[in-house]
């Protein structure tokens, strides 16, 4: 690790670190839970310094886990495909045996001893947990610390920040991240992992209810992680209340081929740069030479209706969220007005300018792109389209007196549509960018988030990653 970055991103020779191989050699016994932690934790002790991915660590009680995880395997009982997988969690979600401060300074030194539905069944599952990653204050966009591992002086994203970060540093195979506007993918995306944003409510999110469009998703260092690891946490503590959770089988899905995919555009193309829209047309054009059928916003009357229906995403999904989050964030201003950010404060009083027409408004604009985005089940497999808006862009931090920056994490232009449709979404590192992660997702039709794993797992598998400079 050097002062200034892990390394120059390029998706055809970058390799992430995973779990699903090592379970073999568990087995055996030529490895164990135990030696792959210390792994981790040396690679932590290495790229923690300038990345500060994490909010709190848990070493000595992540090696007890990992110590009883290798006696588990050793006698041929392992709880389940991920047992012995050191996991960090984003610092939203309570735990027990570590603080949850939630990037606030409000919450400083809270510790709730108790763990979030889907961090209790990580633990039934044997899963490691090694640390709390760092999130933006209270999941908003106020940044923390957490620098991109390929260029330290650029954003890894947010609110996800920490789990982006550690995965792509190698410190982590895996961990857990949430969204409520873009905030699982498009940091997978600025990072080059592969992420799930499931179904609206496909895993339990325990305490974290406030909000209609929060989930709690995986990221990973491979697909197979990524979906061994949100199958396990839903198989045990299910979905939200009123909520199917997630439907999928007990191991990753077999690569499927899509025969045909819709181009969504979004109201991100507007701000897209042109190095990142030519590294896309490149990738599509691989998709065509393979077989796929394209089909874009010209191709059908219905396409077209969701690309207007949701042409105003994010200011819909802003709208519903901050109206959702106004009582609490009011108490908690009114509480501790020197704990929490300028950022936060701002949001809160767009959301108490907001009237209750105002709110209804925005839940029938939503309402109305879930009924378009379903219209276009018989038309094809999934959406395509990219995770963020080109590479993360450069924060050196807010100048003082001056106004404060509109995205210091990142635009979530390009994820706003799969939070207000309810959608799942994966990100897959097919293409850089200047040297820098750019993500390409994939969003199905709700409950689909085992076919579009399928899918997603056929293009890493068959797609060459493109780089542009």
């Amino acid at each position: 690790m050097t002062a200034t970055a892990l390394e120059t991103y390029d998706p055809r020779t970058f390799r992430a670190r995973t779990f699903d191989d090592a379970a073999a050699h568990f087995r055996d016994g030529t490895d164990t839970p135990r030696a792959y932690l210390e792994r981790c934790l040396e690679t932590i002790v290495a790229c923690e310094p300038v990345v500060q991915a994490f909010a709190a660590l848990n070493e000595a009680g992540a090696r007890a886990a990992a110590d009883a995880s290798t006696a588990r395997w050793k006698e041929g009982r392992p709880l389940s495909a991920i047992d012995g997988l050191p996991i960090g969690i984003k610092d939203l979600l309570e735990t027990r045996d570590m603080p949850t401060q939630m990037g606030c300074e409000a919450y400083r030194d809270h510790c709730p001893q108790r763990d979030n539905a889907a961090v209790w069944a990580l633990r039934q599952a044997g899963a490691v947990l090694l640390g709390k990653t760092v999130t933006a204050e209270l999941g908003g966009s106020q940044p923390g610390p957490t620098r991109n591992p390929f260029d330290l002086a650029r954003t890894p994203g947010g609110s996800s920040s920490g789990s982006a970060a550690a995965v792509a540093a190698r410190m982590l195979p895996a961990a857990i991240g949430t969204q409520v506007g873009g905030s699982i993918i498009r940091p997978a995306g600025f990072c080059g992992n592969v992420a799930l944003k499931p179904t609206q409510g496909g895993i339990n999110r325990g305490e974290r209810q406030a909000t209609s469009m929060s989930t709690h998703g995986v990221h990973a260092g491979c697909l197979e992680d990524m979906w061994q690891v949100a199958i396990e946490i839903a198989r045990r503590a299910g979905g939200d209340r009123g909520c199917a959770g997630l439907f999928g089988p007990p191991t990753p899905p077999a690569a499927v081929q899509p025969t045909r995919l819709i181009v969504l555009e979004t109201e991100g193309w507007t701000v897209l740069d042109d190095l990142s829209k030519a590294g896309f047309a490149q990738l599509l054009e691989s998709l065509q030479g393979a077989g796929v059928t394209l089909l874009r916003r010209s191709a059908h009357p219905w396409i077209e209706a969701l690309e207007k229906a949701i042409g105003n995403a994010g200011a819909i999904c802003n709208a519903i969220t901050g109206w959702e989050n106004r009582w609490a964030m009011r108490n908690l201003v009114d509480e501790h007005p020197d704990g929490v950010s300028q950022r936060a404060k701002n949001t809160l009083a767009r959301a108490e300018a907001m009237s209750p027409e105002d709110y209804r408004a925005a839940l029938l604009a939503r309402e109305t792109a879930q009924l378009c985005h379903a219209r276009l089940a018989p038309l094809a497999d999934a959406v395509i389209t990219l995770s963020c808006p080109g590479p993360a862009p450069l924060w050196p931090g807010d100048v003082p007196g001056a106004p404060l920056a509109p995205h210091p994490t990142g635009n979530a232009v390009f994820n706003y549509p799969s939070s207000m449709l309810f959608a799942p979404a994966v990100t897959m590192p097919l293409m850089s960018v200047s040297g820098m992660p750019v993500g390409v997702q994939l969003m199905g039709q709700q409950h689909d988030d085992a076919r579009i794993t399928g899918l997603a797992r056929w293009l890493l598998g068959t797609v060459p990653p493109v780089v542009v400079r």
